[in-house]
């Protein structure tokens, strides 16, 4: 959400970076509203002022014998209460305009973020690892011979639907011991709190995070009005919702590993095979509450925590900046890590880290009191992938697959496998 006070003062920056996203001016609309909101307010003050004289002069005129104008002073009170009650029930309809206004707009990138239509325009800049070589045409991660008896999607569209899977055996072992690596070496390596969340969360949580009003038909919701999450970033980051911490509290760092649930709207037709886009995943999400002037190098600090794990592991990845028609909607800067498939012989994302700089604050009001005193200010928050799961799982077996159909296991994952090394062609762990 924005600052109304600054889109006051500099109406023609607010609207110069929303154009960086495609977006026509909208200061206009939000300052008309704003004036009409204060004037009202401004009224209702004025009406309440002139209530309380009349009402204090009501007794004088009572006192003095003054029937007619004691009559007056009465009627005028009860005309002014009538004003102060309109004035006040339009400058909180109006709130709620503005506030409706502001909440479905998006993030102001950051300056040193490119310009850019689409995916096409986001710009490289790191990468690790050279994509191995195979004496043999490599296969996609559902092709596998190993993988033939533990990733079931028949089963799973008999259960559920489409875009969902059953994993057993030695597949999910594997899938389950890539979120323990994950989480333990955010945990001992990388200083990050574990930390384990619901997944049905208020809906007033979806707003802190900017998943609502806009991106709605992107999750599900319960009967009972809760929402299932999209990410363990809805829940970590509402952590301090409505809370004003020390600045000694900051920052905080938090890792927590969890299912997730998207509808993928708008998705059709795209990633339908295999396990790359479905309805129902894990990840392993890193989220850290920050002081303001931090926030910016700690979008790097998170960055190489991901980073990290795939090069544990051995997968080779390349780091791009979103372009201003890619980012996100509650982003201001975002670094996509894209691992290498060989099976699709390109890189596909695995994880997205973002800094929010204030704007989900001010959604879900969280701020922190100035060590040296003075009034509260808002706290930065990011989030980011630590990594998804799936999409890990993925591309081990792509990157480690053997002419045989069976998957050499990286040598990092050894010790949460109970010292096995290789998925075999019959999906046996050895």
């Amino acid at each position: 959400m924005h600052d109304i006070r600054a889109i006051r003062e500099n109406p023609a920056a607010f609207d110069a970076a929303l154009s960086r996203r495609g977006m026509e001016p909208q200061s206009p609309s939000i300052l008309k509203i704003d004036e009409e909101r204060r004037a009202a307010i401004h009224a209702a003050e004025t009406a309440q002022a002139d209530q309380k004289k009349a009402a204090k002069d009501v007794g004088a005129a009572k006192a003095s014998g003054d029937e007619a104008e004691f009559e007056r002073l009465r009627a005028l009170v009860g005309a002014k209460k009538a004003e102060v009650s309109e004035m006040q029930d339009r400058a909180k309809a109006l709130d709620a305009q503005l506030d409706e206004l502001l909440m479905g707009l998006p993030n102001l990138p950051f300056d040193d973020v490119p310009d850019g239509a689409d995916e096409d325009d986001n710009v490289e800049i790191h990468r690790w690892g050279t994509p191995a070589t195979f004496d043999f045409a490599p296969k996609e991660h559902y092709e596998l011979a190993a993988v033939q008896k533990g990733m079931d999607f028949e089963t799973a569209a008999k259960l559920s639907g489409s875009r969902f899977v059953v994993l057993s055996g030695g597949v999910v072992r594997i899938h389950r011991a890539l979120a323990q690596f994950m989480l333990d070496t955010h945990v001992e390596e990388n200083g990050l709190t574990e930390t384990w969340t619901p997944v049905l969360v208020r809906e007033e949580m979806m707003y802190g995070t900017g998943q609502l009003p806009k991106f709605g038909e992107d999750s599900y919701q319960t009967r009972e009005g809760w929402w299932l999450v999209p990410t363990a970033e809805v829940t970590l980051t509402n952590i301090v919702n409505g809370e004003t911490v020390e600045e000694s509290y900051l920052p905080r760092r938090y890792v927590a590993h969890t299912q997730c649930f998207r509808s993928e709207a708008g998705s059709a037709g795209r990633d339908t095979s295999g396990m790359l886009r479905q309805h129902q995943f894990e990840k392993v999400e890193m989220v850290s509450v920050t002081h303001p002037d931090k926030s910016r190098e700690e979008l790097d600090r998170m960055t190489a925590c991901a980073q990290g794990i795939l090069e544990k592991l051995g997968l080779p990845y390349r780091t791009v900046v979103l372009c201003t028609g890619d980012i996100g909607f509650g982003a201001r800067r975002t670094h996509d890590i894209e691992v290498w498939l060989p099976g699709q012989n390109t890189y596909r994302e695995i994880s997205s880290v973002s800094v929010c700089g204030d704007f989900q604050a001010r959604r879900m009001n969280a701020r922190f009191k100035p060590a040296g005193g003075g009034k509260p200010d808002y706290v930065h928050t990011l989030n980011g992938s630590g990594l998804a799961v799936g999409r890990c799982l993925i591309a081990v077996l792509e990157n480690g697959q053997q002419e045989d159909g069976s998957v050499k296991l990286p040598e990092a994952l050894h010790p949460w496998l109970g010292g096995k090394t290789m998925l075999t062609a019959d999906g046996e762990l050895v």
